[in-house]
């Protein structure tokens, strides 16, 4: 079997970030990393035509990886790879300390011997990812390493191995049952997005304690069992290191020195002197260079300092992403964020934000913020008067009190929970690991058992 273990060398020419830039197809583009049937038994499954003639031509393309795998079914289709669920052939030649669900679906057996036999006899499978071979060996080489790294921390899936035949890379990672995120999120309940955001932080907690942004957090990166109440963070191709391609930023600046820079910036200059213009405007020969910055991720879920173009970016934009999942299970509406490009994406959170906070980001940035849309107040719109609107609650009364009356307890705890995870200022936004403290996420189950949203 001509195959060899993975060793990925850096090209020696790297991609052009300014015509490239690294971006997972949308929520409602992307094929798979689904599983509707989350039950514990395995059912044959019905395959497409042209299902079976792709993993036909992968097994063709891939000498020998039909003797340690059978491939059963194609499971993920990103804009990077391609997923397929396979059975593993030689499961029992190894150590398998990978294989959580095996641990714990083992029943107690009378019988040591029949306990061998029903486990030698169970099919153990595992997901076989295809890296595209247009992809940069520094990008394949980077996301297994990281994977390598995290191997041992609590809700991340682990890298079982890799292989490399000629210009294809594969990555063996562990099958988790799991059900499509659009199958529960309009019916999970508030107790049961708190056991959900409780698993994702403390993937979090693990691979930003390890000095990682994953820059891709997403449902359909994170594979959840509500029967399980379980989930698996995946899919680490655009996941980076904290300080790769760093470059200081204003934000990083304290209060008063970034007052200062602020006071006596050149944008400032010509407020004070002759007032900034009544429709936007730019200079017809601007000099400077252009700001580069990462902005990887999936529309929609990105971060305001990642549209802004902070060259500082840090592990907080994983929080901001978690929060417009929190923000979709609170609304019900999926995707909430629906943007083209990051000008719409910077408007729909200027929606609600409000005009005069998304100036005081930009500025945050060492950016300027400036729209002539008058449909966008200055103050933005509550989190509560949001959700109840989205949830078709708003009565249309002009009283505050009433419309937050009109919420759960258990959703107004969501909502200060949301308030933390989606805060303009990345300094100010909570980290995972006191996501993982804060009473929202820490509180008891059984507190909470019987509460349900409408």
């Amino acid at each position: 079997m001509q195959e060899e273990q993975i060793k990925v060398l850096e090209d020696e020419c790297r991609e052009d970030e300014d015509t490239v830039m690294d971006e997972s197809r949308g929520p409602l583009e992307e094929s798979g990393y689904t599983r509707t049937n989350d039950s514990e038994e395995e059912e044959e499954e019905d395959v497409e035509d042209s299902v079976l003639e792709d993993i036909a031509r992968f097994q063709d393309s891939f000498k020998g990886i039909n003797k340690r795998y059978r491939l059963i079914n194609r499971i993920g289709e990103g804009t990077f790879s391609t997923v397929y669920k396979a059975e593993d052939l030689h499961y029992h030649s190894f150590q398998n300390d990978w294989d959580i669900e095996a641990k714990e679906n083992e029943r107690p057996s009378s019988s040591p011997k029949k306990k061998a036999i029903r486990s030698s006899s169970r099919p153990r499978y595992v997901a076989i990812k295809k890296i595209y071979v247009t992809s940069s060996p520094i990008r394949i080489l980077n996301e297994l390493s990281l994977l390598h790294d995290l191997k041992a921390s609590p809700n991340v899936c682990p890298l079982i191995t890799a292989f490399r035949y000629q210009d294809q890379v594969v990555a063996i990672l562990p099958y988790f049952q799991h059900k499509d995120f659009r199958d529960y999120f309009t019916d999970f309940t508030v107790e049961e997005m708190r056991l959900y955001f409780r698993s994702l932080f403390t993937a979090l907690k693990w691979v930003h304690r390890a000095k990682i942004l994953h820059r891709d957090i997403k449902p359909t990166n994170f594979l959840y069992s509500p029967q399980h109440s379980r989930g698996v963070l995946v899919d680490f191709g655009l996941a980076e290191r904290e300080g790769t391609d760093w470059y200081h930023c204003n934000c990083e600046h304290d209060p008063v020195e970034r007052a200062y820079r602020i006071k006596h910036s050149h944008h400032e200059s010509l407020r004070e002197t002759v007032g900034l213009p009544a429709m936007p405007s730019y200079p017809k020969n601007d000099q400077r260079p252009s700001r580069r910055a990462n902005r990887a991720g999936t529309r929609g879920f990105r971060a305001p300092e990642v549209l802004l173009k902070c060259t500082a970016q840090t592990t907080a934009i994983d929080m901001w992403s978690s929060g417009v999942i929190l923000l979709t299970f609170l609304s019900r509406r999926f995707p909430f964020f629906h943007s083209a490009d990051d000008i719409d994406a910077l408007l729909e959170i200027t929606a609600i934000f409000g005009k005069r906070r998304m100036r005081e980001v930009a500025l945050l940035h060492g950016q300027v913020f400036q729209t002539n849309i008058t449909s966008y107040s200055e103050s933005g719109i509550s989190f509560d008067k949001l959700i109840l609107w989205c949830t078709n609650r708003n009565s249309g009364s002009k009283n505050s009190q009433t419309r937050v009356a009109a919420l759960s307890e258990a959703e107004r705890d969501a909502i200060k929970f949301l308030e933390r995870c989606l805060e303009c200022e990345p300094g100010k936004r909570i980290t995972a690991e006191e996501a993982l403290e804060h009473p929202f996420i820490a509180a008891p189950e059984e507190d909470d058992a019987k509460v349900e949203s409408p």
